[in-house]
């Protein structure tokens, strides 16, 4: 008598159903990973600007601006070289693209600084990564108001629908 080595066909196809139902079940959980990336990064960026306005306070504390409201007397030396390079308001970065691209010095092909459309965002400006594009249902964002005489700048992370 043979003695066959091996699975049979009905082993194999019951294998591979099993593996099947498995992925699916695990998959969303795996899928959702990129989501809470996303929201790690913007956890990150809105530490990044936090850490850049505390020094920046700091900058125009020094030089007696902390108190100035974002006129042309708001103008802070970040370098030390005597040179105006930044506008504050009430000492923290102003809530402008250009501004606040040179204390975050970030990458313009990975993030995008712009004005939130309406119904987006009732912040100043807001900080997104450059591939998603925000709107009323899709959240992604870090926003940004600016400090007043009376109230510090409001940072807040957006990460619905990531």
């Amino acid at each position: 008598m043979n003695k066959q080595k091996g699975f049979t066909l009905i082993e194999l196809v019951v294998v591979i159903i099993i593996l099947g139902i498995l992925a699916v079940t695990a998959a969303p959980k795996f899928i959702n990973l990129q989501s809470d990336a996303r929201a790690s990064t913007l956890e990150g960026m809105k530490g990044a600007l936090q850490g850049a306005n505390t020094l920046l306070y700091s900058k125009a504390a020094i030089q007696g601006k902390e108190k100035a409201d974002g006129g042309t007397t708001a103008n802070i030396d970040t370098t030390g070289n005597g040179t105006a390079d930044t506008i504050g308001v009430y000492g923290y970065v102003k809530a402008d693209a250009t501004e606040m691209a040179k204390v975050l010095e970030i990458d313009a092909t990975e993030w995008t600084i712009a004005v939130p459309a309406s119904g987006v965002s009732s912040a100043d400006i807001i900080i997104h990564p450059a591939d998603i594009t925000p709107s009323a249902t899709k959240k992604c964002f870090v926003e940004y108001t600016d400090a007043t005489a009376t109230t510090l700048p409001v940072y807040k992370v957006e990460k619905d629908n990531c």
